[in-house]
């Protein structure tokens, strides 16, 4: 509330995750200035915080006719119940030096954009329009567009409509236990993709336990993809120089048993590099 007495933009409503408890969804302009808010309130108010990765509002008809918004992948009714659902799509502008015009396209293109028209501004400037899904810009989109026409590109997007489009929901299983605050609402031609991705980012960010760790990507009861944080070994036969081999086998039974009892009564704490680690899928 200090906060938002100087920065009437942020704006924020409480809200409860299975995987991190009470917190807050918070609305901003954009992922830099969530980057700032996020250094504020860490700087000048002391907090340790956990971000998740940013999302869009989506409008879902329920097969009774009624029409709800989510903007929560968790909140999203199951897939029985629903009839269509439609994404925010935006009109972008791209004003781009002339050869960079197909690295522009290539990007727009992998981020499900259709071409609206191309206009030469003088010999060196190209004006590239394009519609994009809103849910495909706030991630990386501007910073892509940077990097590959160094720095020169600039971007202007605005509202242009609701579509619909065949969106499913990507859940996230970490030890066979679903993780609400990792779920995305994603198309479907690219669920694979990003689940393979997200489950290799999060397989390098979730520290290793004393039993295996298994990380599933799943559409419904269907698991896509999986990957599995092995577990850190201790050497039980290190004081077994020799004798009768089936003190060994005792050892290494007494040490799977423990394992297996690990895995049914302990829990993994998810560090904040795996709630950000969807924000960088393009780069895997």
């Amino acid at each position: 509330e200090k906060l938002r007495l100087n920065d009437a933009s942020l704006t924020y409503e409480p809200e409860n995750s299975v995987a991190l408890g009470f917190g807050f969804r918070c609305g901003f302009l954009g992922l830099l200035h969530m980057e700032i808010v996020q250094e504020r309130l860490e700087r000048e108010y002391d907090l340790t915080l956990v971000a998740t990765a940013p999302s869009v509002e989506y409008h879902v008809l329920r097969r009774d006719g009624e029409v709800v918004a989510v903007d929560n992948p968790a909140d999203l009714p199951d897939a029985g119940e629903v009839e269509e659902i439609t994404e925010p799509w935006m009109k972008i502008s791209v004003f781009t030096p002339a050869e960079y015009i197909g690295s522009v396209m290539e990007l727009a293109v992998s981020r499900r954009g259709q071409f609206d028209h191309m206009e030469y501004l003088d010999e060196k400037r190209v004006l590239l329009t394009y519609f994009v899904p809103l849910s495909e810009i706030i991630v990386d989109f501007y910073d892509q567009l940077k990097s590959r026409t160094r720095g020169y590109a600039s971007l202007d997007y605005t509202f242009a409509e609701y579509r619909g489009a065949d969106l499913v929901k990507l859940d996230v299983l970490v030890n066979d236990e679903p993780v609400d605050a990792l779920s995305l609402i994603v198309h479907r031609d690219q669920a694979y993709a990003k689940g393979s991705a997200l489950v290799r980012r999060l397989k390098d960010v979730i520290p290793a336990q004393l039993f295996p760790v298994p990380i599933q990507a799943a559409l419904g009861s269907r698991v896509i993809a999986r990957g599995t944080v092995k577990a850190l070994r201790k050497d039980v036969l290190a004081k077994c120089y020799g004798g009768d081999v089936t003190r060994k086998r005792k050892l290494l039974e007494k040490q799977r048993e423990g394992k297996k009892r690990l895995k049914r009564l302990g829990r993994v704490e998810i560090p904040q590099e795996a709630f950000m680690a969807i924000l960088s899928l393009e780069e895997t």
